[in-house]
């Protein structure tokens, strides 16, 4: 249809979105620490990984047994961490994910039990954490994360591990309260449905039997 040139265009063109301001110096120098900050988490994580793997490796290879060390020596590994954390005063949350990775890294080295590796990881996690009075929910969590990354890495059975890692931890926290169970299970729930597993088939099995009163 053709405009008559005596019609004005009543159609106007859309506003432009307002841009936000440039940002100042302040923002510029929060923006470069927390940057550097997060690059310093990523490579203290690492590290922790690098020495938790070669603690196993070398450790188990010391020893020449594969079958009697890797299970005492995982358990070990997360039992150092809890007591370096608690002396520093923070870090457990941040340690304990990669701590557990760099563990079944090193178990997978040497050809250990990981599926065994994996459940007493969880377990010395959250009863380690219940004892200092730590979050055992997120504990485990970042246990049972640290296990799915180490697994994808090395191409294990993701799935298994993970659910190993789960049921170690239920099984700990079924040996400390019924609080402690609930905690586990509220984010494993989470945490297992992201490895395509149905965690309410678990929990069944791992109630604490009997557990010890929440007052103690």
């Amino acid at each position: 249809m053709v405009k008559s040139p005596h019609v004005k265009d009543t159609e106007t063109a859309a506003p432009k979105p307002e841009t936000a301001p440039p940002m100042g110096e302040a923002g510029h120098k929060v923006k470069d620490g927390i940057v550097n900050s997060l690059r310093g988490i990523d490579e203290i994580e690492a590290e922790i990984v690098t020495l938790a793997r070669s603690t196993v490796t070398n450790t188990v290879h010391a020893a020449k047994s594969v079958t009697s060390e890797t299970l005492g020596v995982a358990r070990d590994v997360i039992h150092g961490t809890i007591q370096a954390t608690e002396q520093v005063g923070t870090g457990l949350v941040l340690s304990t994910k990669s701590v557990a990775k760099g563990v079944i890294l090193g178990v997978s080295d040497v050809g250990g039990d990981l599926i065994g590796a994996a459940a007493e990881l969880a377990k010395a996690a959250v009863k380690g954490t219940a004892d200092v009075g730590g979050d055992v929910g997120t504990v485990a969590k970042r246990v049972v994360e640290g296990v799915v990354e180490a697994a994808a890495e090395i191409g294990g059975n993701v799935g298994s591990l993970a659910i190993s890692a789960a049921n170690g931890a239920l099984e700990a926290a079924g040996s400390i309260s019924n609080t402690a169970v609930s905690a586990v299970e509220s984010v494993l729930v989470n945490v297992l449905g992201g490895v395509k597993r149905v965690a309410g088939t678990l929990l069944p099995d791992s109630k604490p039997q009997p557990p010890h009163d929440d007052a103690h």
